[in-house]
This record gives C-alpha cells, structure tokens and sequence, in this order.
C-alpha cells in the first residue's frame, strides 16, 4: 500500500495521536489487521476525525468506498452495503454470472432466478473489492456502523475476516457502547476520548466568536472536552450568562445529538430527571423505579442511590427541553431541600425568582464572601455579580459590582474584571468606589501584555487612594512593582522606588510585617537591603496563622531574595499537588516551578508547567501562556530532551514581547543556551547567553539576566570568546557588592572560568564555600564539575576526582544526562573507570527509547506520552517493552529508580591507571560515586 501523508491543513486539535493511529492503520503493512474501530460519544469528533484521515488517503492515491448508517434504514435489507458499493457497481460485470446475480439481486436492480445464496453473494462482494484492490488500495468507511442494516453488517463481517493478503481495509465508526458485535468484535478499538484542557482551550479560542470572562470557565467545564459542545457553545447567541446551577443552554444541533431518548420517558421520569439536572443533590427520596426508564435509556447511572448524568450535556438537554416554569419551580424546589448548603440554596433561590430582591441579593452576597475566603475566587466573583443584578439599590448594585472585580482578579479573566468595572462607572460617582474599580482594573491589566497601560492607572490610582484606604493605595504600588518586575526595566523600577517612598511619607508608619511593602522593595531590588527584607519575610513566614495565599506570596519573596530552602519550605507548607489549584494567580504560579527547579525537584516543575499551561488555556490573558512554557524548556533542557526545549521556548518566546516581559524573555533564552550547552553547540550557547545581556554588557532583566553569568562564562571559554564575557562580568561585578550568596556564588564562579593561570582556584574555592550553596544542587555540580575539570588539565587528578564523583551523583539523581556525560568522561580521564559489574544501561536505548523511558518514569501514561511524542500508545507501549531488559527491570514501576536514583547508572568507578599528577598516587583506589 501506499504510506500516506498527513492531512493538508494541520491535524484537528488534541487528535494528533489518534490521527497517526489512523495512518499507520491504513499505511504498510496495517496496523492491528484489516479493520480498525474508532468508537466514542456523540460529538466527541469521530467523523471529523475519520473524514479528515480518509480525504489524506484519497490523496495519497487510494480508493476510498463510504456507507454511512441512518436509522430509518435499519429495516432495509443491504442499504448499508448498496450505499458502500454504489460507486463501483459498474465493475459488476467482470464478476462470474452466478455472483454477479446474487449481487445485484440483493440491491433489486435485476430479477434474480430466487433467493440469493448468502455465501454467492458474500464472496461476490469480495471478488468485486479484490478487483478494484488490484490498482489502488481500498479503503471502506462506514460511519455510525451502530445503525447499518443487519444484512450488510452481515456480510462486511464476512469480507474482514478474509482480507489477509487483500489491499483492502475497513475503518468503521460507532457510537460508544453501540459497536454491532458481528463487525467489530474482536477487533482492535480506536477509542475517542475528551480533548484535554490544553487542547479544548486551543479548540475554543480557534472559534470565530472566542467567549471569554466566565463563560469560558462555563464552556469548557460543561463542554466536558466534547469538541461538538465546543464549537456549538461558542456559536450560541450572546447574552447573559446563566446562572451557576443552570447548564449552559444548547443549540438545536447539541439537542438533537443528546435529547432524543427524552420523548419516550414517562412523565415521572421526566420530572424526576428535570429535578437531577438542576440539582444533582436535591432528589433524595425519589423511589428507585423512577430512574430505570432513564437508566435503561443510557441517559444516567445510578449508584448507591446517587444519580449521575453520563455526560454533563445530557444534564443540558434535559434541562433545556423543560418549559421555563418547570425550570423555576425546580429551583424552588431545591433550595427548599438544601437548607444545609446556603451557597447552592441561595442560587436556587435567585434562579427560581422572577425579578430583583435585596433579601436574595445580601444571601448571595453572604455566601460569596464565605467562598472566597475558601479561594473559590471566580465562584464568589460570580455569585457577586448576580447580586448586583438583584439589587434594587443602584449604589449597592455598584458596591458588589467593585467586590465581585476584586474576585474576579485572581481568576485570570481580565476581560470579565473590566467588563465588571466598566459597569461601575455608569452607576457611581463616587470617587473611592471609582478609585478601586481602577484599582481592580489595573491589577487584572497588569498580567496582560496590556501592562504597560496599566502602570500609570495604579500609581494614578495609588496617589487617589492614599488618604481613604492606604492599604489599598500599597496595593497598587504592588501591582505596579510586579509590572516592573515583569518589564525588568531598571529605569522604571528606579521611577517607582521613588513614588514609594514618597507615597510612605503620606501614609504613614504600617504594622509590620507589611506584605505590600516589603513586596514592593523586594520586586524592585532585593539586593538593597537585604538583611531588613529578609527579616521581614522570616517574620512572616512564622506567622501561625496565615493562610495559604500569604504562605504563597512570601515564598514568592524569598525566591526573590534567593532564599531557595526557605521558599521551598513555605511552598510545601501551603500543601496541594502541583495538579491543585494554586493560591497564587496564575501569571505568578510558575515562581513554584522556578524554586523546585533550583532545589532539585524538577519532576515538580514539569508538573507546575503542566498545569500552569492547563490553566492558562481556560483563562482569558494572553500572558499566562507564556511562563508555563519557558519553565517546562528549562526541565527539559537539563534533562538533555533538547528538541522538546527548544520548542518550548521559542513558544515562549512567541508569547510576548520582550520589552513588555523581559523576564518570561530571559528565562526562555536560558533554557535556549542551555539546551545547546546540552547538545554541545557551545557557540550557540554563547550567542543565547549573550542575549540576556544588552549590547552594552548591561543586563537586559535588573535580577533575572545575572542567573546566565557563569553560563555565558563557560560558553565562551569553550569558544575563545573570553574577552566578551569578561567584559560582562567585570561590569556586573562592580553592581553585586550587596548581591545574595547565590549570586555572589555564579560570579565567582564566571570569574573562575575566565582566569588566566592558577587564578581561578581561589575563585572555584569561593563559588563552593558560599552558604546555601547546597540548595541548589545542580548550579552547585556545574561549579564541581568545571573545578574538577580544570584541576584535572592541570594534572591534579586526585584533587579532581572527588569533585567530579560528586558532581556525577547530582547530575545523575536529578537526570540531567548530558552534564553526568561529561562528569563520566572526566573521570574516565582522571584515570577512573565505571566497574566492569555494573552496565551502562541508558546508552544502550535508542535516543526515542530514552525518551519514552524518561517520560514513563515521570508517571506518564502510554496514551500520554503518545500524545506528547506524537506517536500510538502501542507504539509507546512497544518500546517500553522493548527497554525493560537493555535497563535489566521488569515493571514500569523500576523506571524511577533507573532515571532518577540510578545508583547503579553512576555505579562504582574504580582507578585503572594513576595519574602522573602529583597528587595522583599510585595504586588502585576506589571512589564512591
């Protein structure tokens, strides 16, 4: 056969995977036999799927034969089987006279001399595919398999089980749990499950009408990853957005997809199911008989007494098809039987009124302040909003309008919080109310690439907001320092520093610890006294009583003053995966990943990066989706996944703009130098390196483009460009008389690479010996492996090996396989040798083969790791397989030990030969590596 390209056009979103399954099916030799099944719920995109694939096959020079099963055919004899061969009917009359016959006497276009002989008219349909087989391959399609005629099903199952040999393949599509057992059973089963978030977020924002604030939260957690739902959602009219307890409602093509079963239920059932779908908790009591007509009709599952709708669509249509009287008194109803959940019973109550009311309206408000004391931001902010719509006071309407956009704030959904304050401005005039709408406006600005705009609104607002709430007016100059941060402009930040200490001369002496002052002074120069901040983010790390969102916000400000043990703590404590919601807004949640990856951690920071990105794909700013990225390229870079890095950064990259973000910016070129530092490309290290600097020899980020120092060092002595980088450091150097240890650390560290003689020992010695070193155990290897490098060139080997043995066990442990590469070729030539018991065993894999087994040990699933490397999760699956003995395991559960401890990769290293240094000595020694 003919291997066939990709689809013209791109793949669909989140369907990489299945649509190479599809190709490998169909391509040399087949996949899994002749006939594959690609099965899933309705709208989940199986004919889109399987149409876009079959049009690439039709390109690649195959003959492509459809039926499509419709179930006012069902009763028909050989529909299905007509519709399938209609197109190549013509060639009939090649067939010997006794099958042609029976073959066109089925379909009724000639008299036959009787009933046709079922085995005659099986085989002739064989003959007749073989046939055109022989100048093409063939391809049949059936779509919606589940409602083709028994007959034809009959006799396709006949023609599957000879195509052995045969260029003919069948590619059928049912329904979930409605595959016809005589075609599909036994056969292999593409199953389409949801898109994922990144994927439903991508699906969504490709939508001519993009939904955004709330409703996009709504759409892709009612839409349950269902690509139909999707679209169809994102195509509905506007207006206002239903109430939470309310499902979104459907278009007529979603109803038509999930309603059709309702008609024939009894009135109770109806009844009972209106009652489930607007509140699943709220139909305790029912007798059990009312649900099984439902049941039987696949529409819910019934477990312990608890109803559960099989797809959250199904709520939708049952709930949309009820008239809108039924859908109040439903909601009265529910709140009549959940007095014990005031949060849901207060929506019922709003949901089941017909007009505003105060009473209602402080309930709701009640209840959104208790949620949002549980960090359930963009809940409260809702509830907050329909307050105010029930709000007969037009001033209390524009007091839970400027609550609800403080809420909305954390949530990400910068369109909703200007949307929320624009709303504000018609109804009030008075000036605080206004200021802090502004005030809610510009911090929700300020993690958009709209940032700039923003600046002169809070420090505005600042100025405003100083002699009524000098709290709130701190905040703005926070918000505003975290723009600087973001920018890394020193001008700037220099500008605001200025406005601060001018506006603190107003405001008074605050309580201490102030979380908004010492944030301000840490974000824009937390080298300037260091020692003051740092007491200050210790006595608010020891406050018993602080809450997640200040445990989070001061390990953000011991990051910031290179307290990396510190912050990793105060992240530990604040509890939670990394997959949990985090109490840090979205455009500051990958400040965890960036600690976890200086402590070590670096399984942690790929998972941050992972849900960082999930988040960022159902929130609203651009902004968000550009640190995930740049933090996954930095793990995957130091694992040596090099492709994967650099694709991830130049996304990074993609996703702002420099000026705007010099930070996401300068993280991203890291991640860039280090993944060529990876593959060896030294002067494409440099050059990457070199970028996080100014054309000056200035740093392009006032904190962040010192982290790259000692990096370009080593860079460019590994090309002959000293010069270039010693004109940087010596710059730098005279600016980091108050730097952190870390940073004093890295400079020592660049001025040992790029001395000339004995010189840079005392700096190597200066690099290792500065405290808190050890926190972070990468930087600290790199500083080991380069001083036992250059102790080695000088014939010092016994000096050297201890260095490098250590350097390995850190390089090894963490993974990062391209450094523990270079620390086994020093030791090789430092006269060491891993011992002859213990195997190289990841050398022994193929380069994907090592990806696969990294990505496995990480926890990845086979469907997972197929998504991310573009490949089957049998294909993944066989790999694996096939690593198992090279890494001498047995079960997926060893590859942890192999990637991540690997004591026996590091082995023992023994000494072959002494080195003719003279601390070298002379007989055998054994290290411990």
């Amino acid at each position: 056969m003919t291997s066939p390209p990709p689809p013209s056009g791109g793949p669909l979103v989140g369907r990489t995977s299945e649509a190479a399954r599809i190709r490998r099916f169909a391509g040399p030799p087949g996949e899994g036999g002749p006939v594959l099944v690609v099965t899933g719920d309705p709208g989940i995109g199986k004919s889109a799927l399987v149409g876009r694939e079959a049009g690439a096959l039709r390109e690649a020079g195959f003959r492509i034969l459809r039926a499509e099963g419709c179930e006012t055919e069902r009763e028909l004899a050989f529909a299905g089987l007509h519709q399938l061969l209609r197109p190549v009917l013509t060639q009939a009359q090649m067939l010997p006279d006794r099958q042609r016959d029976a073959l066109l006497s089925a379909f009724g276009i000639t008299a036959g001399p009787g009933e046709p002989d079922p085995l005659v008219l099986r085989v002739a349909v064989l003959t007749l595919l073989s046939h055109e087989a022989r100048s093409r391959p063939v391809l049949l399609v059936v779509d919606d398999a589940q409602w083709l005629d028994g007959d034809s099903l009959d006799v396709l199952a006949f023609v599957a089980r000879r195509l052995e040999g045969e260029r003919i393949s069948v590619l059928g599509v049912v329904r979930g749990g409605s595959a016809p057992p005589a075609f599909a059973m036994g056969r292999p089963v593409l199953e389409l499950g949801p898109l994922d978030a990144d994927a439903a977020g991508l699906l969504l924002d490709a939508q001519p009408h993009r939904p955004g604030g709330p409703l996009r939260a709504r759409i892709l957690h009612e839409a349950a990853g269902n690509p139909l739902a999707l679209i169809e959602f994102a195509r509905a009219e506007g207006g206002p957005a239903p109430w939470p307890v309310e499902p979104l409602p459907l278009t007529e093509r979603l109803e038509q997809c999930f309603t059709g079963r309702l008609d024939a239920l009894p009135p109770a059932t109806r009844q009972a199911l209106l009652l489930a779908a607007t509140d699943e908790d709220a139909v305790a009591g029912l007798p059990p008989q009312v649900w099984r007509p439902a049941e039987r009709a696949g529409l819910i599952c019934v477990r312990d007494d608890t109803v559960r709708f099989r797809h959250p669509l199904i709520r939708s249509a049952v709930y949309q098809a009820a008239p809108l009287t039924q859908r109040r008194a439903a909601h009265r109803r529910c709140a009549a039987t959940l007095r014990d959940a005031p949060d849901r019973r207060a929506w019922h109550l709003a949901a089941g009124g017909t007009g505003p009311s105060e009473a209602t309206a402080r309930e709701i408000e009640r209840s959104a302040r208790e949620t949002g004391k549980r960090g359930g931001f963009a809940s409260a902010a809702l509830a907050l909003q329909r307050a105010a719509d029930l709000s007969p006071d037009r001033h209390e309407r524009a007091r839970r309008l400027t609550l609800a956009a403080r809420l909305a704030v954390p949530t990400g959904q910068t369109a909703w919080v200007e949307e929320l304050t624009d709303r504000v401005r018609t109804l009030s005039e008075d000036p605080v109310l206004l200021a802090l709408a502004t005030l809610y406006r510009g911090q929700a600005l300020a993690l958009t690439p709209r940032r700039g705009a923003a600046y002169p609104l809070l420090t505005r607002t600042a100025r405003e907001l100083a002699p009524h709430h000098p709290g709130k007016a701190l905040q703005a100059l926070a918000t505003a320092a975290l723009i600087c941060y973001y920018q890394g402009d020193a001008g700037r930040r220099d500008e605001l520093r200025g406005e601060f200490f001018r506006l603190g001369g107003r405001i008074g002496r605050r309580p201490e610890p102030d979380l908004a002052s010492l944030w301000i002074r840490t974000a824009t120069d937390p080298c300037s006294d260091r020692a003051g901040l740092l007491a200050g983010v210790r006595r608010l790390a020891g406050m018993d009583a602080a809450g997640p969102e200040l445990t989070a916000a001061t390990a953000t400000l011991a990051w910031l003053l290179d307290e990396t043990g510190l912050a990793m703590g105060l992240f530990d404590k604040v509890g939670g995966s990394a997959s949990t919601p985090s109490p840090l807004p979205e455009g500051l949640r990958c400040v965890e990943g960036w600690v976890c990856l200086d402590h070590g951690r670096w399984d942690r920071a790929a998972a941050v990066a992972a849900a960082s990105a999930r988040a960022a794909a159902e929130s609203d700013p651009p902004y968000t989706a550009a640190a995930p990225p740049a933090l996954d390229a930095a793990v995957l870079a130091l694992r040596g996944e090099t492709g994967a890095a650099r694709a991830a950064a130049l996304r990074a990259l993609d996703a702002v703009a420099a000026p705007e973000n010099r930070f996401v910016a300068v993280r991203a070129r890291w991640a860039l130098g280090m993944a060529a530092m990876a593959d060896g490309d030294h002067a494409a290290a440099f050059d990457q390196f070199r970028e996080m600097f100014t054309a000056g020899g200035d740093e392009v980020h006032y904190r962040e483009s010192r982290y790259g120092l000692a990096d370009l060092a080593a860079a460019a002595v590994r090309v002959g460009r000293h010069e270039g980088a010693r004109g940087i450091v010596d710059r730098l150097a005279d600016r980091m008389a108050d730097a952190s240890p870390r940073q004093r650390a890295l400079l020592s560290r660049a001025r040992a690479l790029l001395a000339d003689g004995d010189g840079a020992e005392r700096h190597f010695r200066a690099a290792l010996d500065e405290p808190s070193t050890g926190e972070r155990p990468f930087s600290h290897a790199q500083t080991q492996l380069e001083y036992g490098e250059w102790l080695r060139r000088r014939l010092r080997s016994g000096r050297a090996r201890p260095l490098l043995t250590a350097a390995l066990e850190t390089f090894v442990r963490l993974g990062a396989e391209p450094w523990a590469g270079r620390a086994r070729a020093e030791l090789r030539a430092a006269g060491i040798r891993q011992s002859a018991g213990v195997p190289e065993r990841l050398p022994a894999l193929t380069p994907q083969q090592r990806q696969i087994v990294r990505l496995a040990a990480r926890g990845l699933t086979n469907r997972e790791i197929g998504a991310r490397l573009q490949l089957s999760p049998r294909t993944v699956g066989s790999h694996l397989y096939r690593s198992f003995p090279k890494l001498g395991v047995t079960a997926r559960s060893q590859l942890r030990d192999v990637i991540d401890g690997r004591p026996a990769v590091a082995g023992r290293f023994a000494l072959v030969e002494g080195g003719s240094g003279e601390e070298s000595g002379s007989a055998p020694q054994q290290h411990s590596a």
